[in-house]
Order: C-alpha cells, then sequence, then structure tokens
C-alpha cells in the first residue's frame, strides 16, 4: 500500500527515487521553510512527541525519516543511551550531522543513510521509534510499518506526527487555502525546487488519517492504537505498541 504521487510527474524514476531526489534538493532551507509553513508550531508539536517518549523511558531510540535531525536533537533532551537518526537523503543527512556536532551530540545521536522499507537493524533492536512528517512518503506503507514492528523490541511505543485534514468550518477551509495556495507560492519564493512544495501539500491530502491510519496501524500488528488531533486537525500524533 502506497501514495502513487510523485514530486515530478513528468520525470523517470520511481516514487522513492524522486522523493529522495527532493528532499536532497530543498535540504539546505528544509528547517526554514518547516517553520515558514507551520508558523513555527511543528516544534510545539514535537515537544508533545518527544513527551510521549520520554514517559516511556525509553532508552533506544530510532527516528526514522530523520530529514535534518530535528526529532533527533529535541529527543537527546530525555537523555537516552542512543539515539539513531535514519534518512533515504544523503542531502538532509549532511544538514542533520552538522546539526549534531554543532550541539555537541555525536556522543548519543548517530545519523545514519537507510530506507524505512529495509531497515538495517536486527529485530527487536528499539525501545521507541518515531516519524515525522515521514510516513506519507513511504512508497510501501506497510512494508514500512511491518518493518518499524520488526526493528522495535516487545512492549516497544511507536509515535508518528503527521498532516491530516481538519474537517470543521472554517478549519477546512483555511487548511486547505494555505496547502493548496499559500505553501507553493512560499516555495516559488523560498526554495529552489517549487515542485516539491506543490508535492508536499498533494501528499499530505492523499495520506490517509485518524481512523484511517489507525486501521492501518493495526493491521500491521500494532495495538493500543491512539490518534491525538493537533490545531483543528491539521496535524495528528499517533501511538501505537508492539504486542
Amino acid at each position: 500500500m502506497g501514495i502513487d504521487i510523485k514530486p515530478y510527474k513528468d520525470k523517470d524514476g520511481s516514487r522513492k527515487e524522486q522523493v529522495t531526489r527532493m528532499f536532497d534538493n530543498i535540504s539546505g532551507n528544509y528547517d526554514f521553510m518547516n517553520r515558514i509553513m507551520t508558523f513555527g508550531i511543528d516544534v510545539k508539536w514535537r515537544k508533545k512527541v518527544v513527551k510521549m517518549i520520554a514517559e516511556t523511558k525509553a532508552r533506544k531510540i530510532l527516528d526514522i525519516a530523520t530529514g535534518t535531525g530535528d526529532f533527533a536533537v529535541m529527543l537527546a533532551q530525555i537523555k537516552p543511551d542512543k539515539i539513531v537518526g535514519l534518512d533515504i537523503s544523503q542531502g538532509m543527512l549532511e544538514v542533520g550531522k552538522k546539526k549534531v556536532k554543532e550541539k555537541g551530540l555525536e556522543h548519543l545521536i548517530e545519523m545514519v543513510w537507510g530506507d524505512s522499507e529495509n531497515l538495517p537493524f536486527e529485530n527487536d533492536s528499539f525501545d521507541a521509534v518515531t516519524v515525522g512528517f515521514g510516513v506519507r512518503n513511504f512508497e510501501n506503507l506497510d512494508k514500512g510499518l511491518s518493518e518499524i514492528y520488526r526493528v522495535l523490541r516487545p512492549g516497544g511505543v511507536f509515535v508518528v506526527l503527521e498532516t491530516s485534514q481538519p474537517e470543521a468550518f472554517p478549519f477546512k477551509q483555511i487548511y486547505r487555502f494555505h496547502a493548496k495556495y499559500i505553501i507553493p507560492i512560499l516555495g516559488k519564493l523560498f526554495s529552489k525546487d517549487q515542485k516539491a512544495y506543490e508535492y508536499l501539500p498533494e501528499s499530505a491530502e492523499a495520506f490517509p488519517y485518524g481512523e484511517a491510519f489507525n486501521n492501518i496501524l493495526k493491521k500491521n500488528e500494532f495495538i493500543s492504537v491512539q490518534d491525538y488531533p493537533l490545531m483543528f486537525g491539521a496535524a495528528r500524533i499517533y501511538k501505537a505498541f508492539k504486542k
């Protein structure tokens, strides 16, 4: 299962290849664009995830689709034994490695290249897995989720922060206007890859959210699945556990 939307519809390459190329292209100003697109609220959302992970007392954490390492760096605040940030984009990882080094966290955070659908880790390796705004970019969602389930230890927690769709008036209309018009305009003004900021809202609109994504998690054997709407449903946190 996956979303059949590509960033560069007029070019060759699988969705995974194109998404990787896209994130390589936008890695230099990705953090800046995130803050603009969400008015900085994404930082507050990430802190909620960090608090959830802290409550589980996880000692070894994997952050998938780590990008520039925002989640990995924030998770360092809870002082686990080890954090691994994994991403398929070398461009994003280079920015993330620089960030980790500048903050003096190289002893705690390891940034590695890897594919979410073929994780380079043994079974039952991590107490917690996080994904921030990344699951909708999985080429094969079920395969990616099954890999996450495999590397989690029994009883381990999986927490996802992902875009969602407000359903109530007027937030639904405001959100759609922002996604359809404002984000592409910001991309045109501040990014060298305008197509990326057309793809991101398109992929967000197509991705299953709320109960639909909860059911996908359950289908992939996760238990105690819960979701928490943020900002009237513009984003959601999903929390689930391995049996």
